[in-house]
């Protein structure tokens, strides 16, 4: 019996009715709301070729978008590589043994999961001066208000992966000696990453988009130097909102394929099951089953 057939029932005759007449009416009723946007933008005269004409010219791209384009990827590449290293140091934090590591690694990672990410780009930029006598620069204000609202929600995915793999793992790893540090390091986190992947594409996903909000410290990233800059320029803010949020299609399309390969990858290796063969003379001889289909 395949798992399909456990989770999910079939649908009977009445049912496959109902279910086709629901998907022509939703159907109708999608088709008719994107005619109604349409019309109402084309009312405006918001499809007029003068408009689109400037995403035909060098300097747009040049001046206002790759440079936006640019300034978003440099936010999001560092934001999660400190993310993740956050996430996973924070929720070996929690998994702590020692109260006294566990319980204030708990109180940050709630803590700043529970504060807008606007908030703390905000205040990084204008709060945190006062404390270090400095300026902090914008982008700075956004990378780190990113690393510390995504990855407390990273640290508690890698809580859950962890807590997710049997015991009896961590146990035989004791059982030959090795230490918690080898332990988290070796077996738990790289499986826990492996099974909480889908989590975490989803969240980087979430990052990259809101580097959007580095526009609260005038952080030129693609919203604000695509959308806000140019359409100031060219009177075109419909035109320039569909194209960069079609860049930002893209852009996240490519992260999750990108995840999806590396899961594929990662899944193919772990299905090698090592097959020993043991003749009467004593010589162990190893083979690697590759896996069927």
């Amino acid at each position: 019996m395949s798992g399909s057939s456990v989770l999910y029932d079939h649908p009977g005759p009445k049912a496959r009715v109902r279910n086709a007449v629901l998907t022509v009416v939703f159907g109708v009723a999608l088709v008719g709301l994107l005619w109604w946007v349409y019309a109402k933008f084309d009312e405006a005269g918001q499809w007029e070729p003068r408009l689109w004409e400037p995403f035909a010219e060098s300097a747009t791209w040049t001046q206002f978008i790759l440079p936006g384009l640019w300034a978003t990827l440099k936010a999001a590449g560092v934001g999660m590589a400190l993310s993740l290293a956050f996430g996973i140091i924070f929720a070996v934090g929690r998994l702590s043994d020692h109260r006294w590591v566990s319980i204030p690694a708990g109180a940050i990672v709630e803590f700043f999961r529970a504060v807008p990410l606007l908030l703390m780009i905000f205040f990084t930029f204008y709060g945190v001066p006062f404390l270090i006598q400095g300026p902090v620069s914008a982008f700075w204000a956004v990378v780190i208000g990113l690393t510390l609202y995504n990855g407390s929600v990273l640290a508690e995915a890698f809580r859950a992966g962890i807590r997710s793999i049997p015991g009896g793992q961590s146990e035989a790893a004791y059982a030959v000696g090795m230490r918690k540090s080898q332990v988290m390091q070796l077996i738990l986190i790289p499986q826990a990453a492996r099974a909480m992947l889908p989590v975490i594409v989803s969240q980087l996903v979430v990052l990259l988009k809101d580097t959007a909000l580095g526009y609260i410290v005038a952080y030129p990233e693609l919203l604000q130097r695509g959308v806000n800059d140019l359409s100031a320029n060219k009177g075109n803010i419909v035109a320039a909102a569909i194209v960069v949020a079609a860049i930002y299609i893209v852009i996240n399309s490519l992260l999750t394929a990108l995840a999806g390969w590396l899961d594929r990858r990662s899944s193919r290796r772990a299905y090698r099951i090592p097959k020993q063969n043991v003749p009467a003379h004593g010589h162990v001889h190893i083979d690697v089953e590759e896996p069927q289909g």
